[in-house]
């Protein structure tokens, strides 16, 4: 815990962000943008660099963290439940991904994890645009759906599309 607790109060916040410059930081936002009018998550992103003291004197973990900041950010109050949080500690090097009810429940977690630990090595090797913009790609992909259903599964308000719209998804027919 001291350790932890020197690290961050020894590193100011700006040296800290500069990580991502403001290049990386546009091509991030554009990759939000893309991926959120390609599907129905909302996807916010957290990069913190020192964790607020009251943070570190509760030995809140990063997990902990992002999940008091998917509530503070507003992460949590989407409409439909679709909201994605990314979380980039960077002090402690350590990436976490929350998803909301709506998104948990097509994505298993081990699949979140994946993409968490493959931004770690992209932000150890220095490659904090590339690491993120693949991360929401990806993130993007995992919640993206397709699903192909027989005609008679298509009929009324209790059909397969009534159904997924009332849950939220955006459903388009093709015939």
């Amino acid at each position: 815990m001291l350790t932890r607790l020197l690290k961050h109060l020894s590193s100011p916040g700006w040296w800290a962000r500069r990580a991502f410059r403001a290049d990386d930081l546009a091509a991030i936002r554009a990759a939000v943008k893309a991926a959120e009018t390609k599907q129905r998550g909302e996807i916010r992103i957290a990069i913190e660099g020192p964790l607020p003291l009251r943070a570190l004197l509760r030995e809140e973990s990063c997990r902990d963290r992002a999940a008091s900041l998917f509530q503070t950010l507003g992460v949590a109050a989407t409409r439909e439940a679709n909201g994605i949080l990314v979380y980039v500690q960077l002090i402690d090097r350590r990436v976490e991904i929350l998803a909301d009810q709506g998104i948990a429940a097509l994505v298993p977690p081990a699949e979140w994890e994946a993409i968490c630990r493959r931004m770690e090595t992209a932000f150890a090797a220095g490659n904090y645009q590339t690491g993120m913009v693949d991360a929401i790609e990806r993130a993007h992909a995992s919640v993206s759906v397709f699903a192909a259903v027989g005609a008679l599964h298509l009929i009324g308000p209790q059909g397969l599309p009534a159904l997924l719209q009332a849950r939220g998804f955006t459903v388009t027919r093709l015939f």
